[in-house]
């Protein structure tokens, strides 16, 4: 089955056909312009209507407010993310780690031996596969949690200040529902690059 039919079949609107299939080195057949294009003729997608834009900006400056909260501890944001991991469930391996947190192995190994540093985590080895290693919080780690955790509250809390409990609640389902809809499209087109493959 041709690309652009498959991802027709999909559901995909014409725009997002036209880029994947270029973006794969393929054409389109009836593709129509973007709409929304800049006086040099080039699309255009201000910033102030970029949801990916708005979205990365945001983490950003509650990333950089929750550092300045915790840093104090001795924790970094590299650590934070795993620790919140670990305060949840403990005894992961540095692959599961990966998992949960979303990072590359090595980051996470990085991670994993600035945590062992600080002395928040120990690592013990697995006695059923010896190549593994299975990361516990020390007292200290656990400790942080009633410690770090109110602040991470603080930076959110302060984050909506504004908003009321419905647009907060709402601004959530939004944010769930976008997150929903990229990984329901990412599934697709892997599905459809898998079957290129084959």
């Amino acid at each position: 089955m041709p690309a652009s039919v498959a991802l027709r079949r999909a559901g995909f609107p014409a725009e997002t056909r036209d880029t994947t299939l270029k973006s794969k080195g393929l054409s389109a057949s009836n593709s129509r312009r973007p709409a929304g294009r800049s006086r040099s003729g080039g699309p255009e997608l201000p910033f102030s209507e970029s949801v990916g834009y708005q979205i990365r900006a945001t983490h950003r400056a509650l990333q950089r407010f929750l550092q300045l909260k915790i840093e104090s501890y001795g924790v970094t944001l590299g650590m934070w993310y795993f620790l919140r991991v670990l305060w949840h469930e403990e005894g992961l391996t540095q692959r599961e780690l990966s998992r949960r947190v979303g990072t590359m192995e090595p980051t996470t190994l990085n991670a994993i031996l600035s945590m062992e540093r600080g002395g928040f985590v120990r690592r013990i080895r697995s006695k059923k596969d010896r190549r593994k290693w299975h990361v516990f919080l020390t007292a200290k780690g656990r400790k942080l949690k009633s410690e770090l955790i109110p602040l991470a509250k603080e930076v959110v809390n302060t984050a909506v200040q504004s908003l009321t409990r419905a647009e907060t609640k709402q601004l959530l389902a939004g944010l769930a529902e976008i997150q929903k809809n990229l990984h329901a499209t990412i599934s697709q087109l892997d599905e459809i690059e898998s079957k290129f493959v084959e």
